[in-house]
């Protein structure tokens, strides 16, 4: 999925709002550890196309993400990769994990590649020189403002501090990939009682110290200044809201506890739907206010969580915190990288000159599916952005999609590489069509003991099935596709106790 390409400028079509008209402003609404289950909104669909209500979309009460999905398009099968520094980079590069090769989460202490990972992968994460998505908005004329987490680089790397990556502002954004806490009365980290620990504690929140306020809450207020800020200014703007949310600490957001206090679930299970309800009423002060400054009909939100869910239901592989998908955040099964995305006009206009040139249907889903890598491409077309020259990305736009229209020319292809040790060990994903196959590395490590699973999940979704030795011929069809495009892209490979790199065998 080699992509290159060159986008021109369009001819301003009206005098009046002539910065908005021109320059639509971008907020992407990033959301830490969000599964596809994680919200009220049903994304999983039937034989007909038609949302199906489950469990855990009854248990959540996210209706301001209704609110973004009825005036947008949402997708039934959107991917992530299934840790967060991977994603993020890939927000910021739009290149697969494979290619900018930040493959794992990035520990901000030191390598961590585990015992059999690959010695070159990029643990040092983004660097001043790349080039990245707010740095070619920025060249086209947006301000770029950072709030939350930032989780792009290590300590003491130019890629731990956002304004060193193309922001113009960065309230929040910091190596760490999880806040130490979420209530203004620890200060988010930096209380002196953790002066003997001062790790993940959260930056540039002072004004918030010693108050009720939550971290999701405070990042809010501090995102509706800076959009003031700009439109004040006359300044298109994109904005990477980048929660921190939903990530643990499962620090219980008082605001919103009342609602499940009578639930037989967990106690752990009771905080972390407070703090996606929290997270939810963000998105919906943010569109509030974008109507408040009579810019909503110029705003575009894209709305989408960095890997599959973490929520303390259930174990790790099993069908629990992302049923009725298999799995959670950082294993090779869908629910590990099945995320929500919703794009929408903050408040839908047909006369919109913007909205006409870059149309999205509304109470749409959309049964083709998108990767993370579209993002970038997606985002410079709206934008009117340039690609710089020799960028490569991997990505495709989505803007026929979003329109509501099939796309021939995307393809229905996803690969996710993640050779190291975690909950998932040493493995690559590749989803073709209605097929995936899952390539162990370390066999014995996984339960299955094979090197290969394969699934149809047009038939099952919930990956029970392995039709590896049942389907010889398109497994090796399967294979032969994921290794030529982890050769395209360049990925660094496991190995073996004597060092030598494990690549995937062709039965």
């Amino acid at each position: 999925m080699l992509r290159t390409f060159q986008l021109l400028f369009l001819p301003i079509l009206a005098a009046c709002s002539l910065w908005a008209a021109d320059k639509p402003n971008i907020i992407v609404f990033l959301v830490d550890d969000m599964g596809l289950m994680d919200t009220s909104v049903p994304f999983l669909t039937n034989d007909a196309g038609e949302p199906v209500v489950h469990p855990l979309n009854e248990w959540y009460r996210t209706p301001n993400m209704a609110r973004l999905a009825a005036q947008g398009t949402r997708f039934s099968t959107y991917y992530a990769q299934s840790v967060c520094s991977p994603t993020r980079a890939t927000v910021m590069t739009g290149q697969n994990a494979t290619r900018h090769a930040t493959t794992q989460w990035i520990r901000p202490s030191g390598n961590n590649k585990g015992k059999f990972g690959p010695e070159e992968w990029n643990w040092t994460g983004l660097k001043k020189a790349d080039v990245t998505l707010p740095r070619v908005l920025q060249a086209a004329g947006y301000r770029t403002l950072f709030l939350g987490k930032a989780h792009f680089g290590p300590l003491g790397s130019e890629g731990a501090d956002p304004l060193n990556l193309g922001f113009d502002v960065n309230i929040g954004g910091a190596p760490w990939g999880r806040p130490k806490s979420y209530y203004g009365r620890d200060h988010y980290g930096n209380h002196p009682k953790y002066a003997e620990n001062m790790t993940h504690n959260v930056p540039h929140l002072e004004a918030y110290y010693e108050s009720d306020t939550y971290l999701t809450e405070a990042l809010t207020l501090e995102a509706n200044k800076e959009i003031s800020k700009a439109v004040e200014a006359e300044e298109p703007f994109f904005m990477l809201m980048s929660h921190y949310a939903l990530h643990a600490p499962f620090d219980s957001d008082p605001r919103f506890a009342p609602n499940y206090a009578d639930s037989d679930k967990s106690k752990g299970a009771k905080a972390f739907a407070t703090i996606v309800e929290g997270m939810d009423k963000s998105l919906g002060d943010m569109m509030d206010h974008l109507e408040a400054l009579d810019v909503a009909e110029d705003t575009l939100i894209i709305f989408l969580g960095d890997n599959g869910s973490d929520a303390p239901l259930g174990k790790t592989h099993e069908v629990a915190s992302s049923a009725p998908l298999l799995g959670k955040k950082a294993t090779h099964y869908e629910g590990g990288m099945r995320v929500p995305f919703i794009a929408a006009w903050a408040k839908p206009d047909a006369s919109n000159l913007e909205q006409q040139r870059i149309p999205i249907e509304q109470g749409s889903i959309q049964p083709q599916f998108g990767t993370i890598m579209d993002l970038y491409p997606t985002i410079l077309e709206v934008a009117g952005a340039t690609n710089p020259a020799g960028h490569i990305y991997d990505g495709y736009g989505l803007g026929k999609l979003l329109s509501g229209q099939s796309d021939d020319s995307h393809p229905d292809v996803f690969l996710m590489h993640f050779p190291h040790d975690h909950r998932s060990k040493y493995f690559t994903i590749y989803r073709n069509g209605d097929w995936k196959l899952v390539y162990h590395y370390y066999p014995k490590m996984n339960k299955q003991k094979s090197h290969y699973e394969l699934f149809n999940l047009k038939d099952d979704f919930a990956e029970s099935q392995n039709l590896a030795n049942s389907n010889p011929e398109k497994l090796n069809a399967i294979i032969r596709a994921m290794v030529a495009q982890l050769n395209a892209e360049g990925a660094l490979f496991p190995v073996d106790a004597e060092g030598n790199e494990l690549h995937p065998i062709i039965p």
